[in-house]
Order: structure tokens, then C-alpha cells, then sequence
């Protein structure tokens, strides 16, 4: 049975993490958001799907389609795009490129000639093998695009989301640093002068985390770097990639578990 004691020093080390990880995430999205890392991994991610690298053929048809694009201009001599949308529908997709291979709506009765027409064999084949199987129906044809494109985000989501857990961990030992948050040492003092963990709430954003923060016994005293700190520093950081909703999801459950305490005795 945990005592009151190891489970204020539990609660405190998770919170702890927690906000680690809630700001580190709070910092690489604000990056993502200022460098468009999101719109950017989609548009190379649809540059694969369609073997358009150079951004010269289906690839540059397609965002240029309002469907796909409504903010960008759509201008067809343009060789990038002003806009790049962070998100596409997939049956948004899925009609943008049929209208991308037949040219015009109406063109419905030669979109097999349009498909056998494509150059890059791989892409011709699939949609071909698509259109076979639709027997011909323009309406089936986009749901097994869309289910295409799905499967594709699907890879390129697993991409950004192990990118974003890697800029994370990097971004929480450059808090742990800074802030001397040594999983260890913290670990210590917790466990010899227990904090008052029950003042702490949890944070719905980074400012409120730090600030939540200074309430543990961590925190740089004067500018002095031991590499004793390393491993602590290191330790913390790998909490990062787990994210915050994990941790206070953690940590709700012990709070539950303090709240009911030991059954009363008869």
C-alpha cells in the first residue's frame, strides 16, 4: 500500500513531467505554426503519392483546385503555391484530381483515355486498376482515391508525429537545462521535504505550467553546470515525447487514488 509520502513524491515527479512535456509541445507547435511545418509535410506528402516531386504535374493541378486549396489564388502559370493548407478532405482530394486528369466535368466518357494518357506509369496503372474495379462509376472511383489518400496521410501523420516527439525531447532538455530540472535531484528533495503537492493544478497552457513549476523545489541556483546534472536533464526530457495528456491523465489517477485513502477499520 503507498503511504501518503510516496505518493506525494509520485504526484509531484508526474506533474513535474507533465508541464515539461506540456511546454515543449507548446514551443514546437508555435514553431510548426511559424514555419508551416504541418502544410509543408502534407504538400511533399501529396508530391509522393502522385510521383510529382518536381511539383510540375498532377501535384501543382491539384493545389491548384479550390477544393483543395480555397486561399490560394490558383493562379495555372504559377510554379508553387502562395497558401498551403495544413489539411485536405479526402473526397476534396479525390474529385480535385479527377478534375485534374479529365480536364473539364463533362469529359466523363473519355476519363479512361484521360488515365491511359498520364505518363508516370505507376500512378497510370493504379488509377486504371481503380477505374477497373468502379466499373467505370466516377462516384466509386473517388471513394477508392479517397481512401487512397487516406491511407497515404496515415504514413505521412506517422512522419510528422515522430518528428514532432523528437523536436520535443529536444526542446525539454533545453527547459531542463535552463531551468536545472533534474529528474533525480528533484526526485531527492521531494522525497526528504515533501512539497505541498496538493496546491498544484494542472495547466492548460505553458505559461500557467511554468508558473506551476516554481512551486517544486527546482530551479537553477546561480549559472553553475555540473555534468552530475546531465542524466537528470536527459531523464526529464524523455518524459517529453509521451505528452502532457498522459501525464495528468497519470496523475488524475493517483490524486483518485489519495482521495479514497485506506478503507475505515469495521
Amino acid at each position: 500500500m503507498l503511504n501518503s509520502a510516496m505518493l506525494d513524491v509520485a504526484l509531484g515527479m508526474i506533474f513535474c513531467w507533465g508541464a515539461v512535456a506540456l511546454i515543449a509541445s507548446s514551443i514546437y507547435e508555435s514553431i510548426a505554426s511559424l514555419f508551416k511545418l504541418r502544410a509543408n509535410d502534407l504538400l511533399n506528402g501529396v508530391k509522393e503519392l502522385l510521383n510529382d516531386k518536381e511539383f510540375t504535374g498532377l501535384a501543382r493541378t491539384v493545389y491548384k483546385s479550390g477544393l483543395v486549396n480555397p486561399r490560394d489564388p490558383g493562379r495555372p502559370n504559377a510554379s508553387s503555391v502562395t497558401v498551403k493548407p495544413s489539411y485536405i478532405h479526402p473526397m476534396h482530394f479525390a474529385a480535385a484530381l479527377i478534375e485534374a486528369i479529365q480536364g473539364a466535368p463533362d469529359a466523363v466518357e473519355d476519363f479512361k483515355m484521360k488515365i491511359e494518357a498520364i505518363n508516370d506509369e505507376q500512378v497510370r496503372t493504379m488509377l486504371l486498376g481503380m477505374y477497373t474495379r468502379a466499373g467505370g462509376k466516377i462516384e466509386e472511383v473517388q471513394k477508392q482515391i479517397a481512401d487512397w489518400f487516406n491511407s497515404g496521410m496515415e504514413r505521412i501523420s506517422g512522419v510528422y508525429k515522430r518528428k514532432a516527439q523528437l523536436f520535443s525531447f529536444l526542446i525539454a532538455l533545453l527547459v531542463a537545462f535552463v531551468l536545472d530540472i533534474d529528474t533525480f535531484k528533484l526526485f531527492k528533495a521531494l522525497w526528504l521535504h515533501p512539497a505541498n503537492v496538493a496546491s498544484l493544478s494542472v495547466p492548460d497552457a505553458a505559461a500557467a505550467a511554468l508558473s506551476e513549476l516554481k512551486k517544486l523545489p527546482v530551479g537553477r541556483i546561480g549559472w553553475a553546470v555540473t555534468a552530475a546534472s546531465i542524466p537528470g536533464w536527459l531523464a526529464t526530457a524523455c518524459s517529453a515525447p509521451f505528452g502532457s495528456p498522459f501525464w495528468f491523465g497519470l496523475l488524475q489517477r493517483l490524486v483518485n487514488l489519495r482521495g479514497t485513502g485506506p478503507k475505515p477499520a469495521g
